[in-house]
């Protein structure tokens, strides 16, 4: 029966941050929290389907490793387990089996070590997944024994979770709890591999919008992170099952967080297609799929990149004739992620508010995306919503075709639609629905969005800066002159009144101090005065 206290699950993951805090900083202990979290949830699936194959069902993890322990031997066995979920493991080196080790004083770090590696040898998918998981820092430990009690300790604290009892969707919620949580400690460092939950939400929400019921969904995250705006995706899909992933991703730990995060949300190997590599370089897919329905970024805003001469010739942007400059790549990102979207496909960028009217390259960019009607939406985010900026951003809607050649775009000012947090601002649920309406809606609404036509955005010099075609500002209650007036009159006669009552006071003082009898007397001059 599956557990349904996931904030339990949450709250004991998160303490084995409290193991290591203290020895390093976040950036670093989420690589043991999280690879170790990962490592189990392998090894335990690995005995949980060893038994169901076996039709040995209701067991537990110490008798499902028994089970395992027995049948090993049988070669049939092994390989159609290894054909049911894409790898194997000796039975000395489940996580199970060293919780045997660590309870009876025997653990050693070459164990796990072992075990790390037999799992990254299996395929592409699992190869150095495991690379940041350093057994041997001394940040541990100054010994290999403060080490082992360490990693024991850890390993014991993710022992007190069983993931068997909890579901895909719980494990995976989990595993984006502790991205989140992460990425909160690990302040700016986060932008490497955090998109906020409420953003993901919102812009995977926007994307798949017509797309619910379409099986084989491709998407498409060119700049991919730990991978949570993509699987946030499957939640407005009907056919989830279907959905093919594809991601890139530059920082090779990042990719890795990627990796781990697809198979926990149980995305079959199939269907996982994710590269390491820079998408400001060789284009990348070429030779698989080049075309997506879906196309989901947030890259790292305005930066630099190589901006070689050769890239006029490539067909991501060769259209352009011109390329976005080499201190900011924003528009770099965008033409590439647009080049690989469908016709009807739509596509969703979080970008800085500068693409919206920096001119030069990015004023021609631009200008042609407007006249092609490529830019369907501009929606204006609130300010500190990102662990890696404070400043506002912008979500971008792209489209490639709309069938009926319209080239109006809306405008959503949502800037003052947040709960405030102690470290970064929210998008509550409500605030969300309140974009999504506006969105869906598609009209002018006051003081929130704007429908503006080609004619109107060519009047603006090409210029998509939101205060132009958003009017939030609010006008200043008149002033009645008459009320502050008799107003004025009222505080004046009380002050001459109350001026009245101190002179009065002040006269009744005696002093034998002729230079305080002298002040006294010419405060009560200046009183009589008033």
């Amino acid at each position: 029966m599956e557990n349904t206290n996931d904030s339990q699950l949450k709250t004991t993951l998160w303490e084995c941050a409290d193991i290591l805090r203290g020895k390093m900083d976040a950036n670093e202990y989420k690589d043991y929290v999280l690879g170790l979290l990962f490592y189990k949830y392998l090894s335990d699936k690995l005995l949980n389907d060893s038994a169901k194959l076996l039709d040995e069902s209701g067991l537990g993890l110490a008798e499902m490793q028994k089970k395992y322990e027995e049948y090993y031997s049988n070669p049939d066995f092994v390989q159609e387990l290894k054909n049911e979920i894409g790898f194997v493991l000796d039975p000395k080196l489940t996580f199970q089996s060293l919780m045997d080790d660590i309870n009876a004083n025997e653990f050693q770090l070459g164990t796990l070590a072992k075990a790390f590696n037999e799992i990254e040898g299996f395929s592409d998918n699992f190869a150095n997944v495991f690379d940041d998981v350093d057994l041997n820092s001394k940040k541990l430990g100054n010994t290999e024994n403060a080490q082992n009690k360490v990693i024991s300790d850890l390993m014991k604290k993710l022992d007190e979770v069983d993931l068997l009892d909890y579901s895909t969707d719980a494990l995976g919620d989990a595993y984006e709890y502790m991205l989140g949580q992460f990425a909160s400690e690990t302040g700016k460092k986060a932008g490497e591999f955090y998109t906020p939950k409420a953003v993901a939400n919102l812009m995977a929400n926007i994307v798949m919008l017509g797309h619910e019921d379409k099986e084989g969904l491709q998407v498409y995250d060119p700049a991919c992170g730990s991978g949570s705006l993509l699987l946030d995706i499957a939640k407005y899909s009907h056919k989830k099952e279907t959905i093919h992933y594809w991601g890139q991703e530059l920082n090779a730990s990042t990719y890795n967080l990627a990796k781990m995060n697809m198979m926990i949300h149980d995305i079959s190997i199939e269907h996982q297609h994710l590269h390491n590599g820079d998408t400001l370089d060789a284009d990348w897919p070429t030779e698989e799929e080049t075309d997506f329905d879906c196309v989901v970024m947030n890259p790292p805003y305005s930066q630099p990149w190589s901006c070689e001469p050769g890239f006029l010739n490539d067909p991501r942007f060769s259209s352009f004739d011109v390329l976005a400059p080499k201190s900011k790549a924003d528009y770099a990102f965008l033409l590439h992620g647009y080049y690989h979207l469908k016709k009807d496909g739509t596509m969703g960028i979080v970008l800085p508010h500068g693409v919206l009217f920096r001119g030069a390259a990015e004023g021609k960019i631009r200008q042609k995306l407007i006249d092609d009607g490529s830019i369907y939406a501009v929606i204006g985010l609130p300010a500190n919503l990102f662990y890696n900026t404070t400043i506002p951003t912008i979500i971008m809607i792209l489209k490639k075709d709309r069938g009926d050649m319209s080239r109006d775009i809306l405008f959503i000012d949502a800037s003052q639609d947040f709960e405030k947090g102690k470290n970064q601002n929210k998008l509550t649920d409500d605030n969300i629905k309140a974009i999504l309406d506006l969105y869906k809606g598609r009209k002018d609404v006051e003081k929130k969005s704007h429908l503006a036509s080609y004619d109107e955005i060519v009047k603006n010099g090409y210029n998509l800066n939101i205060p132009r075609y958003v009017d939030t500002f609010d006008a200043p209650e008149p002033i009645d002159i008459a009320s502050v007036n008799a107003e004025m009159k009222s505080i004046n006669a009380e002050i001459k009144e109350n001026s009245k009552s101190l002179v009065e006071s002040l006269s009744q003082l005696t002093s034998s101090d002729e230079k305080l009898t002298k002040d006294i007397q010419e405060l009560m001059e200046i009183l009589k005065e008033d």
